[in-house]
């Protein structure tokens, strides 16, 4: 009896230690979780700050985009970028040139935010497979791997902020003279509700995804890979301690958005045609008068027909050359900032991590 019960003591002593030193390692699982937790909302500050730096340094040219994108071919306002510009100033005047950016900042930082928080996850996880698949343990993301990584990123950002994006286009067409006003974002949607239905949120949807893999994908393709390849051939003395500097980086987001926006530009057109779609006040928002019938389109592949034919295949690319000035820099300025940010948080991942 005496040995049961020093065996039973044994085995309670046994089962206390076990339970203490599992509490002991749970405890110590904990910060990594936090620390974790705190990295990751940095990263999503990060994002969201440099999407709303980069877009509201370029609002006008933005507005001006759409505009152009709208603009009916029969009442043609204005052609040119410098002309456009000229003509918002001169009929709305400086607010004017800003008009819609505070609904395309409301779309534009959650959309950031997610957007470069995804990729960094999705470049994990293809690393990851990529690393197993090949059993290198040293493997690095090759440019269409990057690719990938990055039309993943533009597709779950895209569709997360997309309601947002397609009354931010409606917001930044009309004008003083427009019939009918959207006071801002909650009115404009409570009022695309009320009369089209919650499907015309999310009309243009579908080429704006077809879009956002080839323009978001090369975008953080061609970036990544630009600053990788400075880095390790060390051309022109670029690359100091294995970094670049912000105008070398500036420059190499410049590149990447000059080729991401000229690939995926006429989907965005037909975006931009397909959400003005319902909008019984639409025509005379583009075309400055109420005489034109309203804007009817069946679907992507309807809308694509119908510009090429009355328009001609240029009108796929209509307001390009004020959206060329404005993707360079603002892209650009995004990355950067991006990245100098989550320096300044003292965030330790990197996107070329």
């Amino acid at each position: 009896m005496a040995s049961e019960d020093v065996k039973g003591s044994e085995s309670a002593v046994t089962k206390i230690v076990n339970l203490a030193e599992e509490a002991k390692l749970a405890r110590q699982e904990i910060k990594p979780t936090s620390h974790a937790v705190l990295s990751i909302c940095k990263s999503l500050v990060a994002g969201g700050v440099a999407g709303g730096v980069s877009r509201t340094a370029v609002a006008p040219l933005e507005r001006l985009k759409i505009l152009l994108q709208v603009q009916n071919p029969h009442n043609i306002k204005f052609n040119g970028t410098v002309q456009g510009l000229q003509y918002i100033w001169r009929n709305e005047g400086f607010r004017g040139l800003f008009k819609g950016n505070g609904a395309n900042c409301a779309r534009i930082v959650p959309n950031s935010a997610v957007k470069f928080f995804s990729y960094e996850q999705a470049s994990k996880g293809i690393l990851y497979l990529y690393r197993k698949q090949t059993r290198n343990e040293n493997a690095e993301l090759t440019p269409l791997l990057r690719l990938g990584a990055g039309a993943c990123a533009g597709i779950i950002a895209m569709s997360a902020t997309y309601p947002l994006d397609m009354v931010r286009g409606r917001l930044t067409v009309q004008t003083e003279k427009s019939p009918y006003q959207y006071r801002g974002m909650v009115h404009a949607l409570s009022t695309i509700l009320r009369e089209e239905g919650a499907r015309a949120l999310y009309k243009g949807w579908l080429p704006s995804v077809i879009g956002v893999v080839p323009y978001v994908g090369l975008n953080f393709a061609v970036y990544e890979s630009l600053k990788d390849w400075l880095v390790k051939s060390k051309t022109f003395g670029l690359s100091e301690d294995g970094e670049l500097g912000v105008v070398t980086r500036l420059a190499c987001g410049a590149a990447a958005g000059t080729v991401g926006q000229t690939v995926a530009y006429p989907l965005d057109v037909i975006r931009r045609r397909m959400q003005m779609v319902g909008w019984k006040d639409a025509s005379s928002i583009v075309t400055g008068d109420g005489k034109s019938k309203g804007m009817e389109y069946n679907g992507m592949i309807d809308t694509f027909r119908k510009t090429v034919r009355h328009e001609g295949f240029r009108a796929l690319y209509k307001g390009l050359v004020p959206n060329s000035v404005k993707v360079v820099p603002s892209i650009a300025i995004a990355f950067v900032t991006y990245e100098q940010v989550k320096g300044i948080l003292g965030v330790e991942i990197r996107i070329s991590d």
